[in-house]
């Protein structure tokens, strides 16, 4: 069986936790800061994690995570 490729924008932007879930980078942190309040702007640094019904189509753009 050949070799899988992985989508390399998607290998990009998400990355695997230690229990096997995948984390990424929150929305709405790149402009218009300034009128959002400082402890929403730290809440948005944080890393979410992908919803369980979306894991599937990630695992099939990144096979070997």
């Amino acid at each position: 069986m050949p070799k899988l490729k992985t989508r390399r924008a998607a290998a990009k932007r998400f990355k695997s936790t230690g229990s096997g879930r995948i984390a990424r980078r929150k929305t709405y942190r790149n402009h218009l800061l300034e009128h959002k309040s400082a402890s929403r702007i730290r809440r948005l640094k944080k890393m979410g994690l992908v919803h369980e019904r979306d894991e599937n189509n990630v695992h099939l753009m990144l096979p070997y995570l």
